[in-house]
């Protein structure tokens, strides 16, 4: 059974950080290209970070460059997002997702709220 889930969301203040987990099983987690995305309200999902199954090459969207880091550890199944300099256009559910080849799973999400 194929499962992903994210843990470390919350509600934080503008300036703060926040780490996001996101912990698979099911699969061999080592084939799979690890991303988070996430979609705030009344907006479309947008994706955030993407890092290589081995961890050899990392994308980010522009809006987050310099402030966030994706990073994974396969020997634990579970990929990572720090999140740091947040700000109030960073609220949104964010989730994880495992994509290899045509073969994709998604997790549940986990709450971001960054306001004063």
């Amino acid at each position: 059974q194929v499962q992903l889930v994210e843990s470390g969301g919350g509600l934080v203040q503008p300036g703060g950080s926040l780490r996001l987990s996101c912990a698979a099983s099911g699969f061999t987690f080592s084939s799979y290209a690890m991303s988070w995305y996430r979609q705030a309200p009344g907006k479309e999902r947008e994706l955030v970070a993407r890092i290589s199954n081995l961890s050899l090459t990392t994308n980010y969207a522009d809006s987050v460059k310099g402030r966030f880091t994706i990073s994974r550890d396969n020997a634990k199944n579970t990929v990572y997002l720090q999140m740091n300099n947040l700000k109030p256009e960073d609220t949104a559910v964010y989730s994880c997702n495992a994509l290899y080849r045509s073969r994709g799973y998604w997790g549940q999400g986990t709450q971001v709220t960054v306001s004063s």
